[in-house]
């Protein structure tokens, strides 16, 4: 709860800080703002607190998924430099955007009612619709925007009209007193179909926002159109945080009829995994290629919510971080290279593993680490979302369905790898310039990736 006061502080703090004639200020005091947070965060380990008449707990789950969203934030917010070196004068709102879309992220987290998590899902999203549309000069930003705010509305009536039903079938929103209302309501009668239909459509206004197939459409587009460095931050913390409340509902209010919607849920993940995949071979541009890498990476997550078991929790916490700082790294150099090279095409990567090194390597070991190669965090993520799946019945064949499909994805992770190393660089294509700040972010992702590749009980042993 400390955390999410901390954030509203320090978004409003960010707000008139960006009255700042300079604006170099604002990132050094974001960053100390998300170091404070993280730390704070720590201190309710443990601790178990319910506020708001319990529609919100802050228990051991909410403050590791916490831990990794902010984590993820401060590894995200170096590649938002170039905004303060051009003193960019609305700046101060973008960052306050951050830390109160966080706000919503954490609520998602750590809810206990459905009212809660509604609330978090929109304070994140319209952050979201705001960060696609903040390049004012971009016809595809603005597309961008339009996109996702009309489409995210439509889904959000749906969710809404979900968590309606489920209302109208067990007479509450708390989530423990509607797990007590399915077990009790029995196979038929009218408030049963009515529950049915709630989490049915509860399912797929979350599976939208998580970018899950066959609602996964405005995906490519967004992110497409959106700066790269929110796209960064679409593709990692606004999907952790929609994995773990998604897992959070299935699994503390709707376990009970596992058998009822596990089939819709088993027909999206097929489905997500098929399209994700597939969808990623045919493209030539990376950040649409990474959009739907994002979408399989979406259905690897949602196999967990078919396996309420002791390893779930902890899968989805390692995934979600050796996912995020993958794909930061992979962003974050994408960034560099189509603003200097004017295209995000896999052509402008040609070379750069002889003009810059560095950044050749960041690349290569987030392509890895996406691909699920041994000796990277992604590897073992994959291994403990499978690993909790084979505890199920009769999932072994999805298992051998996402091994398939997971090894189409090295073709196109691997495709960036081959055009960085052996493509000879384009004619007129310079070293691409970094700041040390981000050199320096990146070394750090890269071994925070091979780190967890070779000792992933540093993080898989949290929960």
């Amino acid at each position: 709860m400390i955390s999410i006061i901390l954030l509203s502080g320090f978004g409003i703090i960010s707000l008139f800080a960006g009255f700042l004639k300079s604006k170099r200020i604002l990132l050094p005091m974001a960053l100390l703002f998300l170091v404070v947070v993280f730390g704070v965060n720590l201190f309710d380990w443990d601790q178990n607190q319910s506020y708001f008449s319990n529609m919100l707990t802050i228990d051991n789950f909410a403050v590791a998924f916490t831990g990794i969203m902010v984590l993820s934030t401060l590894l995200i917010l170096p590649f938002t430099q170039h905004y303060i070196t051009r003193n960019d004068e609305n700046v101060g709102e973008l960052y306050a955007l951050i830390l109160f879309s966080l706000v919503g992220a954490i609520m998602m987290v750590s809810y206990n009612n459905m009212l809660m998590l509604f609330i978090g899902i929109e304070i994140l999203s319209i952050a979201m619709y705001v960060f696609a549309g903040s390049d004012k000069g971009s016809m595809r930003s603005a597309e961008a925007a339009l996109k996702y705010f009309l489409m995210g509305s439509f889904f959000t009536g749906i969710l809404l009209f979900g968590i309606v039903m489920i209302y109208g079938a067990t007479g509450t929103f708390n989530i423990a007193e509607i797990a007590g209302s399915a077990e009790a309501m029995g196979t038929a009668g009218v408030n049963n179909i009515m529950f049915m239909l709630g989490v049915l459509m509860i399912i797929i206004g979350i599976s939208f926002k998580v970018s899950a197939a066959p609602f996964h459409f405005w995906t490519p587009d967004v992110y497409e159109g959106t700066p790269t460095v929110w796209t960064a931050y679409m593709s990692t913390v606004v999907k952790t945080a929609g994995v773990a409340a998604f897992y959070k509902l299935m699994d503390s209010a709707f376990a009970a009829s596992y058998g009822s919607w596990m089939p819709t849920l088993v027909a999206i993940i097929v489905l997500t995994l098929l399209i994700g995949n597939v969808g990623a071979v045919v493209q030539q541009s990376m950040k649409r290629m990474l959009a739907y890498s994002s979408i399989s990476h979406a259905g690897y997550l949602l196999m967990t919510l078919l396996a309420f078991n002791e390893f779930s929790q902890s899968a989805i916490l390692f995934y979600s971080f050796a996912y995020s700082t993958a794909s930061i790294a992979a962003f974050g150099v994408l960034q560099l290279v189509a603003r200097q090279r004017q295209s995000e095409n896999y052509e402008a990567f040609n070379g750069l593993g002889k003009t810059n090194p560095l950044l050749a390597f960041a690349v290569s070991v987030s392509m890895l680490s996406l691909a699920g190669i041994p000796m990277t965090a992604g590897f073992f993520g994959k291994f403990f979302v499978f690993s909790a799946l084979v505890e199920q019945p009769n999932m072994m064949w999805m298992i051998v369905v996402a091994v398939i499909l997971a090894a189409v994805g090295v073709y196109y992770y691997f495709r960036v790898i081959i055009t960085m190393y052996l493509h000879p660089v384009a004619e007129g294509h310079s070293p691409i310039k970094s700041t040390s700040f981000i050199n320096i972010m990146l070394i750090i992702i890269s071994v925070l990736t091979i780190l967890l590749g070779i000792a992933p009980a540093l993080l898989s042993d949290v929960l």
